[in-house]
């Protein structure tokens, strides 16, 4: 969605994906426009290959003016039965990704003349939440990463600017292609449930989140809150830094009673 937004604004696109399906259904998509599409199979948890794919684009297109970090997956485990494989996995594709890419294009940012990183966080990068920790510690560490980024860059008046973007629920594949593992019976029984319910209570489409996104960059804007969801939580958090959690503990505990109670019998 964000590849046709900037397409109808003339953008050259370098189009990176780990699947090379979607990367191809993606190309297709952009067939009509007049701009100039390379397309780049990426893992971003490897750093080499990050690497690659900025030294790749710039061969393809000359120069580079915006990159957006974007890769990211969910898991559902709490603290204590999170295996540090899963720990792990989340935080090299939804942190170190986003570092390898931040700090593979910024030169090419800046030889350019001007440019700007977008690095996608989450609202659960400004709330904590209940079998989330890892997804949490890694977008509450896009969030100070790119924060710190940003007054740099303001500093060295570079020409480059970062803006750390806190979607709410948008309407991705994100949570049916999660990982989840022993949650304490705080949340769902099964994957399909959870991805089941976040369909439902999702409430931006792609291309909604796209123009936020892309309207905030124009702007220059600091932070970008994407969906009226995310808006809400923020200003939640802000009245109450603590009181929110509480009112999440008292939700979660109320959903893990239900399943721990004894059946009736008929």
């Amino acid at each position: 969605a964000t590849a046709i937004e900037l397409a109808r604004k003339g953008c050259h696109l370098a189009l990176s994906d780990i699947s090379e399906t979607s990367l191809e259904e993606t190309a297709e998509l952009l067939a009509g426009f007049p701009i100039r599409v390379s397309t780049h199979l990426v893992n971003v948890s490897d750093r080499d290959a990050v690497y690659r794919y900025a030294e790749d684009a710039v061969s393809e297109h000359g120069k580079i003016n915006l990159i957006m970090n974007n890769a990211g997956v969910g898991l559902g485990e709490t603290v204590e039965n999170m295996s540090y494989e899963n720990f792990e996995w989340l935080m090299n594709i939804n942190f170190w990704g986003v570092v390898y890419g931040t700090k593979a294009f910024l030169p090419h940012l800046k030889r350019s003349g001007e440019g700007h990183i977008i690095n996608i966080s989450s609202v659960f990068g400004i709330i904590g939440v209940p079998t989330q920790s890892a997804y949490n510690a890694a977008k509450f560490a896009v969030r100070g990463f790119t924060e710190s980024l940003r007054e740099e860059l303001d500093i060295e008046s570079c020409g480059v600017s970062a803006t750390s973007v806190h979607p709410g629920g948008v309407k991705t594949n994100i949570a049916r292609n999660s990982r989840m593992g022993d949650m304490g019976g705080m949340s769902f029984d099964s994957k399909e449930e959870i991805a089941d319910m976040f369909e439902k209570i999702a409430l931006t489409t792609p291309e909604s989140a796209a123009r936020t996104i892309l309207s905030g960059v124009r702007k220059n804007q600091r932070r970008v809150l994407v969906g009226a969801d995310a808006v809400m939580l923020d200003t939640a958090q802000r009245l109450m830094p603590t009181g929110y959690q509480r009112l999440l503990e008292t939700l979660f505990r109320v959903n893990r009673r239900k399943k721990t109670a004894p059946k009736q019998s008929a």
